[in-house]
């Protein structure tokens, strides 16, 4: 005890290395991911009103990073990328792929393992519950599947503001409505996974264990009991930066690749005053998971394995409020890829924040170092984070790539966004100076070093799409590009 005493205290005044488990006393891991959440949490200051304490003192308890991206801004790809450890542009999973179809994929490639049966392979006992991969547990993917507890729902019997419906669209649906409904918490799918979860930190485990925890709120519909939309006064709401000619500098085939047709617009919401409801059932569904985290996060407390366990919390992708006249996810753009990331765990820093740029594809090779894991047989594209959690100011010479769709890709550092699409049209912004993305610097002359570094870095090669991989997405984009030329 008194060794490992020490060995915290110099690693919190900056000497010697985190020791990372050895094979004998290997930790548990506590995967929490929260569909479509952005930066709407307190620890990330994305909005003046969110409630996230849970949320918040989890990262207070270890590393939050500020500049973390998806791989792709989509439930389906960025959960493959995530759990295989490879970008889309390597894969070809560029659209939505059923849990059945990415266990196809796996099977075909034959030498690829994802996270969780890699993990299982190797000494541990995995479970899971809510979402996960695309539709829940990755068919199999896990040792226990709690299953989805009723996915996006309960839902009213008919729609209580928003029927896309009214709207002339070819391509896609939505869940997408807000309200106050049903009328009790534990009727939420997300409340019943944290209890199947608390039961889970309350049995004994004769091994390490890797659990997985899916809450689905805030993804739509937005709909939670009451008392959380009363936690928020809705007139007094801050409403996101938005420019109605935001989009003059974007090529047409931007416009189009990150476009949603199925989704209500800013405009749309404006005119129907329903901007300041939509924010009000946003960060009612966020407080109510980050109720459910905390729920979570007190059972791991109070269980004998609280100082045993990595706590890794993270969301798919980020998500439009309004900003780029868009409610959706689905773009290239900051606000749809940004998104919560943080570890904690046994004699990790705490209340540290990392500004590097990095992916969810980094999590992989994170947990198999931290693990003493050995590596799968395919290669793992991301970066371990490890240099990261010793030291926030490390050198850290890497990109965060977001792939969506073929050859349409967006790089971050810890400055500029560089955006280029399959016709070889780009954006760029400058964060330090342009956090909502107003001013494409792509043609400005004196961005011409930058835009060429973010070009060097472009993979040298875009799969193409995998015959698992909806390939209705990839027809959408393609319509949808040709109507913008």
């Amino acid at each position: 005890m008194y060794f490992k005493i020490v060995i915290v205290l110099l690693v919190a005044i900056g000497f010697g290395p985190i020791p990372f488990a050895s094979a004998a006393e290997r930790p548990n891991i506590l995967f929490i991911a929260v569909d479509d959440l952005n930066d709407f949490v307190g620890c990330m200051g994305g909005h003046p009103d969110a409630v996230t304490p849970n949320i918040d003192r989890l990262a207070r308890r270890g590393t939050l990073f500020t500049n973390a991206h998806c791989a792709a801004p989509i439930c389906g790809p960025s959960r493959a990328a995530l759990m295989i450890g490879q970008h889309p542009a390597t894969t070809g999973i560029y659209g939505q792929i059923h849990d059945k179809d990415l266990q196809r994929y796996i099977k075909q490639r034959g030498q690829t393992a994802m996270m969780s049966t890699w993990f299982a392979d190797h000494g541990y006992h995995t479970m899971c519950v809510g979402k996960i991969y695309h539709q829940g547990g990755g068919a199999g993917a896990f040792e226990e599947d709690g299953g989805r507890m009723g996915a996006f729902g309960p839902k009213p019997a008919k729609r209580m503001n928003y029927d896309p419906a009214w709207f002339d669209n070819k391509h896609g649906h939505t869940q997408t409505d807000w309200g106050a409904f049903p009328d009790r918490d534990d009727d939420m799918p997300d409340y019943k996974s944290a209890d199947w979860a608390i039961q889970r930190l309350q049995r004994q485990h004769d091994k390490p264990f890797f659990l997985a925890v899916g809450m689905q709120r805030p993804h739509v519909p937005w709909h939670v009991p009451q008392k959380w939309f009363d936690k928020f006064q809705r007139d007094a709401l801050a409403m996101p930066a938005y420019q109605r000619d935001d989009l003059a500098d974007v090529p047409p085939t931007g416009v189009a690749v990150n476009e949603a047709p199925m989704m209500p617009d800013t405009e749309w919401a404006i005119a129907n005053k329903q901007w300041p409801a939509i924010i009000q059932a946003y960060l009612a569904c966020v407080m109510f998971a980050d109720a459910q985290v905390g729920r979570v996060l007190d059972a791991l407390d109070d269980s004998p394995y609280a100082d045993n366990t990595i706590i890794v919390l993270w969301s798919d992708h980020g998500y439009h409020l309004g900003e780029k006249n868009h409610f959706s996810k689905q773009t290239l753009w900051e606000r749809s890829s940004h998104m919560p990331l943080m570890i904690a765990g046994p004699n990790l820093p705490a209340d540290q924040r990392v500004a590097a740029p990095v992916s969810l594809v980094d999590l992989y090779p994170t947990l198999l170092e931290m693990t003493s894991l050995p590596s799968p047989p395919q290669t793992l594209e991301g970066h371990s984070l490890t240099p990261l959690l010793r030291d926030p100011a490390a050198d850290w010479p890497h990109m965060a790539m977001v792939n969506y769709g073929w050859k349409n890709t967006a790089l971050r550092d810890a400055r500029y966004r560089y955006i280029q699409y399959d016709d070889g049209s780009n954006e760029l912004y400058d964060h330090q100076v342009d956090p909502n993305e107003w001013h494409n610097l792509a043609d400005d002359p004196a961005s011409a070093a930058v835009v060429e570094r973010f070009q060097s870095h472009l993979p040298k090669r875009h799969a193409k799409w995998s015959q698992f991989s909806r390939y209705d997405f990839n027809e959408y984009l393609t319509a949808n590009r040709e109507n913008h030329r």
